[in-house]
């Protein structure tokens, strides 16, 4: 099947190689849910029809995404190069993980090394693989060019290139609108989250911290009731804490009638899959999880996100809000339910940031 890109993919695309051929490494940044594996299917392509003996890798942080991304690139090979072998047995997908363990192992140099969800790449990690591998060219791809520590990542990459804003892409039909519920300043949630004290080794809310105040039957109801009056008969996604916040919401959900099933890192690969096919075909209706679907989750007609976990992480909060935002047949609009107040934290997920900044570590 021949990929076709759309009219701002081809003029990513455009930009990435332009700015590949000044500088050793690029970031580009799109929002979610426009469609980055494919234009790094279509870089990579191009890339090894122009240099048929190169190999290109692509990294992820995730072993999830690595499959994922494998998959596209098999489904949408050969955009330009007409040997599609020559593509598939060029390119290598892989976890950071899995490559710091066999670096010594390795016989070849990658000619380009792609990374996704580049937002990860702490510098230490990935630093080594610049050293390593001097002649590489390095692409990185995110949706958030952004940490919570403000560092930007200048370390790494030496050039941002950003795609439209999120309120071009829906305004011209490539996100989906939405409609934004929150609770209220004043409320009982609101002042639990605001008395949250600790930070984890990231720097975002403790989850130890997070469990003790929300994990409760009162809270736990609260999210129903939100649900029932917003995102009633829609199919959609609730981001909880942790396992046990996510085991208790579905229950709550359950015993009111709701088809709803909880998912973590901890469920069973196989059983994953037919959970999310489930719920793709519609016969499950909400899927509660613990950071499975913050990124890397294909599903477009989400037509409600409910936000059950506080963060500071604007990375975050835009990989969940933005799981919601993706077009699909016969889908409306999304309803974003934001019971955790992140609205008066980040704004409205439309709002237009500025990534360059954020890029340099100038915020």
């Amino acid at each position: 099947m021949k990929i076709k890109l759309y009219d701002y993919q081809e003029d990513m695309k455009g930009r990435i190689e332009g700015e590949l051929r000044l500088h050793r490494s690029v970031m580009a940044q799109m929002p979610t849910g426009t469609g980055k594996t494919y234009l790094l299917t279509a870089v990579i392509d191009s890339f090894v029809s122009n240099n048929p003996m190169e190999k290109v890798w692509i990294v992820a942080h995730r072993r999830e995404l690595v499959s994922q991304i494998d998959e596209t690139v098999r489904k949408f090979h050969s955009y330009y190069a007409s040997n599609t072998s020559s593509l598939l047995s060029s390119v290598k997908a892989m976890s950071i993980q899995w490559l710091m363990r066999h670096y010594d192992e390795i016989e070849e140099e990658p000619g380009m090394i792609v990374i996704d969800e580049a937002h990860h790449a702490l510098a230490k990690t990935y630093k080594e693989m610049w050293e390593r591998f001097p002649n590489a060219k390095f692409l990185g791809l995110t949706a958030t060019p952004c940490r919570l520590n403000g560092k930007g990542f200048t370390d790494l990459f030496d050039v941002l290139v950003q795609s439209w804003s999120v309120p071009e892409f829906i305004s011209k039909g490539r996100l989906a609108t939405y409609d934004f519920v929150s609770i209220k300043s004043d409320g009982v949630t609101q002042r639990l989250i605001d008395s949250l004290q600790k930070r984890g080794a990231d720097g975002d809310y403790q989850n130890k911290e997070m469990d003790m105040l929300l994990n409760k039957k009162p809270s736990i109801e609260r999210l129903y009731q939100s649900l029932e009056e917003f995102g009633k008969d829609r199919k959609g996604i609730v981001y909880a804490i942790n396992i046990s916040h996510a085991q208790k919401i579905t229950k709550l959900y359950q015993e009111h009638g709701v088809k709803a099933i909880a998912i973590d890192s901890k469920t069973p690969a196989t059983e994953r899959q037919q959970d999310i096919e489930a719920f793709k075909k519609g016969d499950i209706q909400v899927l509660v999880n613990v950071d499975i679907f913050s990124e890397g989750f294909d599903c477009p007609d989400v037509e409600f996100v409910q936000l059950a976990r506080p963060t500071l992480s604007l990375a975050k909060y835009l990989q969940m809000v933005g799981r919601g935002l993706r077009v699909a047949k016969g889908k409306k609009n999304c309803v974003i339910i934001d019971n955790v107040g992140l609205y008066r934290v980040f704004g409205l997920p439309s709002q237009v940031w500025n990534w360059n900044a954020m890029f340099e570590g100038k915020l």
